[in-house]
């Protein structure tokens, strides 16, 4: 059968750059509940405690045809200390990138001293402000949000975020404020960056080392674990090549278990694997291994996703801990013997560099495709050295192999009788020796042949 000859992909005309908005205020104000509101889906976690929107997080977002990013962002707070001052490092951060910026305010508490700080920010970087009243459910409300006049920013949109009062009139106001970007074009793209899932347990260092890539402070990062609450995909470059990072919070023991905005941020987390091309487990290899790291690692082995694990921390190992660490390797990690491995400190900064060389291999690992002729001329050796063992005095045979797909590896053994469990775990593991898959799962399905039937 001839090959059917490779055709050229359609052209498409690049995209216009979308504008960016950022959605501002002070803490518990509804910012994240407006954010779902606009984007129509629950993506943005939401509670009612003060400060569960910690990173600035963005999504695409798009009202009467236009397009453009909508940015969340933690709440605002003047002389902030300690975690609350790198969330409002964050807040002030996305003001400044933003083309249009939408100031939230609680309409049914009125202006607050905090509200005048945000002020002040936003007329210094004098970009468009669009002020949201937020809370104002019913027509009595609106009365109330006529006092944010006195904010200076211009007329004050009542809103229900929870909802959706008012909301089309408020993004009528932001299209209204939005730059002309019809005529700017990004640099044309010949593939898009290989996505790179940041999972682990909390506090393991996750942030650190997507601050230590972006070589800035991207996420915030405090000692109190479970500091990341929504994921946070970030575009970085290492060492020439670009990646989307995505930052996630920590997984707990269950799901279960988690409460709250918790809960939700796990089920994002499980949603950040499924979408990433490779995981990068980070584990704290100034402890020991603990189940949680294994189920972890287990999830994405299950998820058919590239893995690496990457052994944090590693400063403050000693010899005598590194010791452990490989014993507990050998004991623990014998079911991951295909994963990538790297030794990192997130703090100090090393080898954090050579993590784009290993990517690299996972992802060729990932993608290998075999020819079906290679593949059953590999299972005919392979069968004739080490043939199935008999059973009940039928000997089931191979008789073809075909890789079902890449991403991971996936092949289909069609059989004369069900294999056992064992022989696929060897036949999985010759395919390994044989043709590599660095750091990826490989899956192994067999299909019996029928039995044939006298007629």
């Amino acid at each position: 059968m001839s090959e059917t000859p490779d055709t050229d992909p359609p052209v498409t005309e690049p995209a216009a750059v979308r504008p960016v908005v950022a959605v501002v205020g002070r803490p518990n104000v509804g910012k994240s509940t407006l954010v779902n509101r606009i984007i129509g889906r629950r993506a943005a976690v939401v509670e009612d405690t003060p400060g569960v929107t910690r990173d600035r997080v963005s999504y695409d977002a798009e009202w009467s045809g236009r397009d453009f990013v909508l940015v969340d962002t933690g709440g605002w707070a003047p002389e902030a200390q300690g975690l609350a001052a790198q969330i409002s490092e964050q807040a002030e951060i996305a003001i400044s990138t933003a083309d249009v910026v939408i100031f939230v305010v609680d309409a049914t508490v009125g202006i607050q001293d905090v509200d005048d700080a945000v002020v002040k920010v936003l007329r210094r970087s004098k970009r468009p402000v669009v002020v949201a009243a937020n809370k104002v459910d019913d027509i009595r409300s609106e009365l109330e949000s006529a006092s944010l006049w006195n904010l200076g920013l211009g007329e004050p949109f009542p809103v229900s975020a929870i909802h959706g009062r008012g909301t089309g009139d408020l993004l009528d106001a932001v299209l209204a404020a939005m730059p002309d970007t019809d005529g700017a074009v990004p640099e044309p793209e010949q593939s898009g960056p290989s996505r790179i899932a940041i999972v682990g347990k909390p506090n393991n260092g996750k942030s650190s080392l997507l601050n230590q890539l972006a070589g800035s402070k991207r996420v915030v990062v405090d000692d109190a674990s479970g500091t990341t609450v929504d994921p946070v995909d970030e575009l970085v470059e290492i060492a020439g090549t670009p990646y989307l990072l995505i930052d996630t919070a920590g997984i707990r023991r269950r799901v279960k278990e988690a409460s709250g905005h918790e809960y939700y941020a796990s089920l994002r987390t499980h949603s950040s694997i499924e979408r990433a091309e490779v995981c990068l487990v980070v584990v704290d290899a100034s402890e020991p291994l603990t189940e949680q790291d294994l189920r972890i690692l287990g999830m994405v082995e299950e998820a058919g996703r590239g893995l690496i694990i990457a052994f944090n921390k590693w400063d403050l190992t000693d010899d005598e801990r590194r010791f452990y660490l490989e014993r507990e390797i050998e004991r623990d990690l014998v079911q991951f013997g295909w994963a990538g491995r790297i030794n990192i400190s997130a703090l100090t900064g090393r080898n954090v560099d050579k993590l784009s060389r290993e990517i690299e291999a996972v992802l060729e690992g990932w993608h290998t495709r075999v020819s079906t002729g290679k593949l059953n001329a590999f299972l005919g050796r392979l069968v004739a050295a080490q043939p199935h063992p008999v059973r009940s005095g039928k000997q089931p045979r191979i008789l073809f192999g075909t890789q079902a797909h890449s991403g991971p590896p996936t092949f289909v053994l069609f059989t004369s009788g069900t294999l056992d469990d064992g022989y696929v775990r060897f036949v999985e593991r010759r395919l390994r020796e044989e043709f590599g898959f660095h750091g990826s799962p490989v899956h192994v399905q067999v299909r019996a042949r029928e039995k044939r039937r006298d007629r």
